[in-house]
Formats: structure tokens, C-alpha cells, sequence
């Protein structure tokens, strides 16, 4: 199928051309979805070092004495006692407590805080903060256009990071964050990823985008890697995807999120209402990980079924893992459905699944925890 003519470039656009990426158009930009093999690009994330381009994802600032509170109201999560030089996931969501998106919120300085939206939803967040700040002392400015993003994730990260920084790597937290330079570009250098392993993200301007890259990339071991790795990578971890484990129809507490709600935060907040009367009552659903016994994947969307062919929930996310040599998904299952005996209705044959605890993959482990 032809890209679409209207689809956004990233700022790294001609350096994937140039790598004969896959290109595939994702959330409005034309993305790489792999460079040659998405099997090799996952082991390598999970062996050495993958670089990702994640550029099309959103950067919204909110600045001013009453930012701290106005993200207080205006997401789930407590955020104004974070200390500068810290990062928290949590979401915006409905008054219905439907989660509208995921998100992580950098905390860059006492009235400077950076909020990262999913691609898809980056519009949507960035209206909702405008009308939900309303009323409080803070400025809302979407640069999302300015900036790019690049992933170097895996257990060498560090190591090859430490070549082009003088930045204090080992005292850089997991969820933390600091202003730096980097192969002498400014850069906002956060310890988050989306793969299970530890790495890096670097915010970088637009214009600097290719040197960064071509920087992090000439080194030996480093190998660039697509959507379908991330993917692969994130649902081995058993991270959620927006639009698969979260929709404006889940709430954090089906998706089993519940700890991000920080329903005592003095601060009212959008959804508080409807989220604290779910966190009393157990959810209609939960979401659970699926082994399959056989070759077959189950895939998103697939029933799953009871062993008398009664469907009792629905795949989410599903692929062959390249790190426990077996197919794995996600899937909600209705309340009070036992956790034996089911199967997926992959086109037309039930395949038996065991259910097993999220995550599929730990760091610096290759089996089941």
C-alpha cells in the first residue's frame, strides 16, 4: 500500500530512506516499522543496544506557578510534590475515568514541567491541558513540531551513552531527568524507555536530529530498530499500547493501573468521581497475559473462549515473543472467569492459552517471573 501523500515526516526521515527502512504511515507520520529483520532488532535491544527514533511522539509544556497544580487537576496522578529532575507515568482521563491517553510527565524546573503524549493523542492532550488549566497561573505550549526524539535502549546503553556525555549516568535514576549535552548537542536526557530494558530517551531540537543520530549509531553494536521491535519489546515487558490495553472505554483500574489514581491528592481532579467509585467495586474486567501452548499467535482482537466455546474476554495485544521462544498476548477477561481450561479463537480454532502474571520478561531475565 502506497504512504500516504499527507502523512507527517519526522526530522529523520531521510536518514531511515537512506537505511531502506520499511516505512509505514502510524498515528499521522510516515514511521520505520523495521530495517531489515524485526527478530534480529529485538535481540538486539535485549542483548546490546537499539536506536529509535520517536519523534512523532508529542512534547507539551506547561509552565508557570500554578502548573504543578493545574496537572494536579487535570490528571490522575499527584504531580506537584515532585521533586525538579523527575519523571512520572500516569494519564489523562474522561469524567467517565476512560483513559484519553498515557502519558509521562518531566518535572524540568520549579515552574517548568514537560508532558509526552502518545503520537495519536498528542492534539487531544494538549486541548484537554488548555481547557483544564484554565483558571490556574500556567501557560500550556505544545512544541512538539521543535523537538525530536531518539531511544538508545538496552543493556549497553550506558556504556555507549558515556562515550559522547560527561553527564553523572550512574547517579541518573530510573524515571529521572536532567538537561545536558550530548556528542555537544543539547539534549533533555530522561532514564525511561518503552522496552523492558534499561536505556535512554534524548530530547533534542528538530535541527539537531540527524547528528544526534548518525552520532549514536556510528557506534560498533548499535543497530537501528522500528515499530514492530518496540512493540514486541513493550508487550514482552507487558506495557500497555494506547488503543490496544487503553482506550477512552478502559479505565486505569480494568487496565490493572489503579495505582497511578491518586484518588488522596488534595487537588479535585477530572474523573475523581467515577474512579474512586470503580477503586470500591471490582472492575467488569482484567487484564492478564496469555501463553499459547501451540505456534499459533493469538492476535488483537481474537476471542478468548472457555472451554465450551463461550467467548469470555478479548486479545489485546498478541505476537511470537523472540526472547521466550513461545506467542504471548494480552487480554481482558470478564470478572469472575477462572484462569484454566480457555483457549483463543484464532480463525475458527480454539488454541489453548495458559494464563500467566504480567510481565512476560523481567531485565536480565529470559524466563517467565
Amino acid at each position: 500500500m502506497p504512504a500516504d501523500p499527507t502523512a507527517k515526516r519526522t526530522p529523520l526521515h531521510d536518514v531511515h530512506v537512506d537505511l531502506g527502512a520499511h516505512l509505514v504511515d502510524f498515528a499521522g507520520y510516515l514511521m520505520p516499522l523495521r530495517y531489515a529483520s524485526e527478530t534480529a532488532e529485538h535481540r538486539a535491544v535485549r542483548t546490546g543496544a537499539g536506536l529509535f527514533d520517536l519523534s512523532h511522539m508529542g512534547e507539551i509544556f506547561l509552565t508557570g506557578p500554578g502548573a504543578g497544580d493545574a496537572l494536579d487537576h487535570a490528571l490522575v496522578g499527584n504531580l506537584s510534590p515532585m521533586q525538579t529532575g523527575k519523571a512520572r507515568y500516569t494519564m489523562l482521563c474522561a469524567p467517565d475515568g476512560g483513559v484519553l491517553d498515557d502519558l509521562i510527565v518531566y518535572r524540568l524546573a520549579d515552574e517548568s514541567w514537560m508532558v509526552v503524549a502518545n503520537a495519536a493523542n498528542a492534539d487531544v492532550v494538549r486541548d484537554e491541558l488548555v481547557e483544564r488549566t484554565r483558571g490556574f497561573d500556567a501557560a500550556v505550549d505544545d512544541r512538539s513540531s521543535a523537538y525530536a526524539l531518539v531511544a538508545l535502549q538496552g543493556p549497553d546503553a550506558q556504556g555507549i551513552l558515556a562515550r559522547f556525555t560527561a553527564a553523572p549516568l550512574d547517579d541518573l535514576k530510573y524515571y529521572a531527568v536532567l538537561a545536558d549535552r550530548v556528542a555537544g548537542i543539547d539534549v533533555l536526557l530522561a532514564r525511561t524507555g518503552y522496552t523492558g530494558e534499561d536505556g535512554f530517551e534524548l530530547f533534542a531540537d528538530a535541527g539537531d536530529a540527524v547528528r544526534l543520530w548518525n552520532e549514536l549509531a556510528a557506534v560498533d553494536g548499535v543497530v537501528p530498530c522500528g515499530l514492530a521491535a518496540r512493540d514486541s519489546l513493550r508487550l514482552e515487558a507487558g506495557m500497555p499500547l494506547y488503543g490496544n490495553e487503553l482506550t477512552a472505554e478502559t479505565t486505569p483500574f480494568e487496565a490493572g493501573l489503579g495505582r497511578v489514581v491518586k484518588l488522596d491528592k488534595t487537588v479535585d481532579f477530572v474523573g475523581k468521581g467515577a474512579l474512586a467509585a470503580q477503586a470500591q467495586t471490582p472492575a467488569g474486567r482484567r487484564l492478564v497475559g496469555l501463553v499459547a501452548r501451540g505456534r499459533r499467535a493469538p492476535r488483537k482482537g481474537y476471542a478468548v473462549v472457555t472451554s465450551d466455546g463461550v467467548p469470555c474476554g478479548v486479545v489485546t495485544s498478541g505476537a511470537p515473543s523472540p526472547t521466550l521462544g513461545e506467542p504471548i498476548a494480552m487480554a481482558y477477561l470478564d470478572t469472575g472467569v477462572g484462569e484454566s481450561g480457555l483457549a483463543v479463537d484464532v480463525r475458527g480454532r480454539a488454541e489453548p492459552v495458559d494464563v500467566v502474571a504480567l510481565p512476560f520478561y523481567k531485565r536480565s531475565s529470559t524466563t517467565r517471573p
